[in-house]
């Protein structure tokens, strides 16, 4: 157990660094000790790096300096899919099994630059494919609230990290809710900015349109804390938000909150988690937030749209993967057949099937038919996200639809694994933003998430009211 584990948020450890509590060294050392113990069973963290001992004297010099930012003397975890120069970024995959990257990810340039303290990278489902980190070709990884059960995906490693006290905050990406389903399975808050708010230079791209880098905090303070030390425009990233965009953006003070009651009407959602949202909606109104009942039809569709356009962006990014240029080679006797072999070889199954999906959909006589009709449908999600938020400030659902599974309770059910995306997948359609913060427990005693989304660029309505939901569900502990 960790020495300093009352040091539970950014604020209460750099309130300890400026009264000299205790030091960088102390608070990483602590860490260390404590990821020694329990990482070799939890599997949470693939690698510990080798120069920290760099990064905390660095951090050392910036706090007697008073050179103090948002992230310095941070114990970060990040995610296997982002680029750290000189490290290996496996993607939790054979074919990047040692593959080191050239440069920095933009987030990890923005950490160092900041002083934080870069842990390690932690374990995920294979090229980020997965909901419950079963996939990664380096083992499972357990949820510290049981370890019988998955930690959620495909950040599963990097919410264990948090979860198991390995890291204070962790850094996940986001494709279709593997940011925020892994923080509900965990007990954690979970961030998935809007679409280009974070930059994707240096991440390892899954679906370039949906992919978002986002941070796993304990609570809803430390979330808004790592955003906004993290989100700027990156001149590297094509779809990064011009800085006089983010400028003209007004904060909204959030009133009203939408309810889709039609969608949440379907079936496979666990009875515990309907009775837990009943209980959240009753927390909201109690903070007072008005509630409204609203109806968006389109979100039934999201699912749908999602397993077309991810597998299509999928089947495209992964293409370079061949055996040739960098990663895996299997040497055969024609070159066709190193291309087979090497991606035979190199992906496993769940990355194989998206694969094959996505070049199925985009195949001459179905593009149309599958693609393109997405597409129409993805802008009439979008359009509907607007005309909502002209209305409401946020919508709320549950995060997930049942509470974290037993292992491989859905892994030989592909269609089961994907239903635990129905709720987190439409932000990412639309590119807003949406949190999950921790709302209560099922009958086993696994952790429940709140879901909350709200409009382009407002972040801020999304920590206004995750903290305070946070305040209502702790006064009712």
């Amino acid at each position: 157990m960790l020495k300093f584990s009352h040091i539970d948020s950014i604020e209460k450890l750099h309130q300890g660094y400026l009264s000299k509590d205790f030091t960088v060294r102390e608070i990483i050392d602590d860490y260390l000790a404590h990821i020694a113990a329990v990482n070799p069973e939890m599997n949470a963290y693939l690698e510990i790096f080798d120069d920290i001992d760099d990064l905390v004297n660095r951090a050392e010099q910036m706090i007697a300096s008073g050179d103090i930012h948002p992230l310095t003397g941070v114990p970060v975890a990040i995610k296997d899919n982002m680029l750290y120069k000189g490290k290996i970024s496996s993607a939790s995959s054979r074919m990047l099994e040692h593959h080191r990257a050239t440069y920095n990810a933009d987030v990890v340039d923005n950490l160092l630059t900041q002083g934080a303290i870069i842990i390690g990278r932690t374990n995920m489902d294979e090229f980020a494919m997965g909901s419950s980190t079963e996939t990664s070709a380096f083992g499972i990884t357990k949820n510290p609230r049981d370890m019988t059960r998955v930690p959620g995906g495909s950040s599963g490693g990097a919410a264990a990290a948090l979860a198991m006290d390995g890291a204070l905050i962790s850094l996940g990406s986001d494709t279709g809710g593997s940011i925020r389903q892994p923080a509900s399975f965990c007990g954690l808050v979970g961030l998935k900015p809007t679409y280009g708010s974070l930059s994707r230079s240096g991440l390892m791209a899954m679906a370039s349109s949906l992919d978002i880098i986002g941070p796993l905090t304990k609570n809803v303070d430390d979330a808004e804390r790592s955003f906004y030390a993290l989100a700027r425009h990156d001149e590297n990233d094509s779809t990064s938000i011009p800085q006089s965009m983010r400028d003209a953006v007004t904060s909204r003070i959030p009133k009203k909150i939408g309810v889709p009651r039609s969608f949440l009407a379907q079936d496979g959602i666990s009875e515990d988690v309907r009775l837990d949202f009943e209980k959240s909606l009753k927390l909201l109104e109690q903070a007072g937030y008005e509630l409204v009942d609203i109806d968006m039809p389109l979100l039934e569709h999201a699912l749908a749209i999602y397993y077309i356009l991810m597998p299509a962006e999928v089947s495209s990014n992964l293409a370079r993967f061949d055996g040739v240029r960098y990663g895996l080679r299997v040497e055969q006797d024609t070159l066709i057949d190193t291309y087979k072999e090497s991606r035979t070889q190199g992906f496993g199954p769940e990355v194989q099937r998206r694969i094959l999906l996505g070049t199925y959909v985009l195949s001459h006589g179905y593009y149309d038919a599958f693609y393109n009709k997405a597409m129409y449908l993805r802008g009439a999600l979008e359009q509907a996200f607007k005309t909502l938020f002209a209305d409401i400030d946020a919508f709320v659902t549950p995060t997930t639809p049942t509470g974290a599974f037993r292992f491989g309770e859905k892994r030989d059910n592909p269609l089961e694994m994907y239903m635990s995306d129905i709720f987190t997948v439409p932000a990412n359609i639309a590119g807003v933003p949406a949190l999950s913060v921790p709302s209560g427990q099922d009958s086993n005693g696994m952790p429940l998430g709140l879901h909350i989304t709200a409009g382009y660029l407002q972040e801020s309505v999304l920590f206004a009211i995750g903290k305070d939901f946070e305040r209502m569900r702790d006064a009712q502990a």
